[in-house]
C-alpha cells in the first residue's frame, strides 16, 4: 500500500509521531493482517509495550482493523485506503488452521445485517477458518 503516514495520522486527528510512523508503516508494508509479534519482530527498536499503544490509539481512532481470528493473538491491518473506516468497508477474513495465516477477501464485504433499533455496532468480524490453497494442496 504506497501511503503517506503523516497524512494517514493527521487526517484521524493523531500527532504522527516516531513511533506511530513506524506502526503505520509496517502495517503498510504487510500484505496480510499482522500480530503484536510480528510488529515486535520487524520493529526491534520498539518494545511491545509502545507498539501496543500505538496499536491500540490507532484501534480507538478507526485507522486499523482489529481482527479475532480464533488464533488467541489479535490481528491488526490498515483500513482501506489508510483512512478512517466504516462498517461498509469493512470485508471477510480467512484463517489457515495449518499455517496459521489470516488472509483478506477485500472484495468479498460483510453483509449488512438488519439488527433491533437502538443498536450500533462499531466493528463486524466475519472469518472463515479452513485450509488456504498452499496448505490444501499439500
Amino acid at each position: 500500500m504506497d501511503i503517506d503516514p503523516v497524512t494517514i495520522l493527521e487526517s484521524c486527528g493523531i500527532k504522527p509521531t516516531v513511533n506511530r510512523i513506524l506502526v503505520v508503516k509496517e502495517l503498510a508494508k504487510s500484505s496480510r493482517p499482522v500480530n503484536l509479534a510480528y510488529l515486535e519482530a520487524e520493529l526491534c527498536t520498539m518494545d511491545k509495550a509502545s507498539i501496543f499503544r500505538v496499536l491500540e490509539l490507532l484501534a480507538e481512532k478507526d485507522v486499523v482493523h482489529v481482527i479475532e481470528d480464533g488464533s488467541r493473538s489479535l490481528k491488526y491491518e490498515l483500513c482501506q485506503g489508510g483512512a478512517s473506516h466504516s462498517l461498509s468497508d469493512q470485508h471477510v477474513h480467512f484463517y489457515c488452521d495449518s499455517c496459521k495465516e489470516t488472509f483478506c477477501f477485500e472484495s468479498v464485504k460483510i453483509p449488512v445485517i438488519d439488527i433491533p433499533d437502538g443498536f450500533r455496532p462499531r466493528a463486524v468480524n466475519y472469518v472463515l477458518k479452513g485450509l488456504c490453497p498452499k496448505c490444501g494442496a499439500k
